[in-house]
């Protein structure tokens, strides 16, 4: 594995980097994690550096979903010291949970080609939602997900315990939304990876293979939300 190196600490976000050869950029956002006592830690690391892929992986200490200052200057600042080493020709954003909302806050600030945003949540605060109390509740309860028009998005959620959640995402041109039936909100990023399958998410989303994605998370057991007319 090749070495980690600090590229923004901006507290509460910390950004790591690791180098690669390629021109494909992926950034990586940590969700909460498993333990509060302690920040989160970087996340798809494996996933993200294949290729020879540099790769940034962004946790917020704080856990306030994206929302404390400072989150854009950290992202454009980590970026920009890549860049001065490197051509970037594409950038993937990727994330779980809170995470994958971090990703799609992203988009409206860097040049992103695509986000990848597994069980992201739409309305984090909301007051019918307990499962993250413990962190949402400074945050206001009107907060929702960003769509940001340009980069491609593609949205999975499990529906065993995500449908709520999942159900409150619009329609948009340029983004998929991929239901699991079988899977949870906790399960199904577990699920893609035990699979092996982030990697070539991550390939055929940068290489614009809409067709290869969308078999990828079908075998998987995935169906693409089929919206009422």
């Amino acid at each position: 594995m090749r070495p980690f190196e600090t590229f923004a600490a901006r507290p509460p976000y910390h950004i790591q980097g690791i180098a690669g050869g390629s021109e494909d950029l992926v950034i990586a956002f940590a969700s909460i994690g498993h333990d509060p006592t302690r920040p989160p830690s970087p996340e798809f690391v494996r996933a993200a550096t294949a290729r020879d892929r540099p790769a940034l992986f962004v946790m917020d200490e704080a856990r306030r979903w994206a929302t404390a200052e400072g989150f854009d200057a950290a992202l454009r600042g980590a970026l920009t010291t890549l860049q001065a080493r490197q051509k970037i020709t594409r950038i993937l954003a990727i994330g779980s949970s809170m995470g994958a909302f971090a990703a799609l806050r992203a988009a409206q600030t860097l040049p992103l080609t695509a986000v990848l945003a597994i069980s992201p949540q739409y309305h984090p605060a909301a007051s019918w939602e307990t499962r993250w109390r413990a962190w949402t509740y400074p945050l206001p309860e009107a907060l929702t997900a960003p769509l940001p028009q340009g980069p491609y998005l593609c949205l999975m959620h499990g529906l065993q315990d995500d449908a709520a959640q999942a159900t409150l995402f619009p329609p948009q041109m340029g983004c998929d939304h991929i239901l699991f039936a079988d899977q949870a909100h906790a399960t199904l990023a577990a699920h893609l990876k035990t699979r092996g399958l982030v990697e070539g998410l991550i390939d055929a989303t940068l290489e614009k293979d809409r067709r290869r994605l969308l078999r990828i998370l079908q075998d998987a057991g995935g169906q693409k939300r089929q919206l009422p007319r």
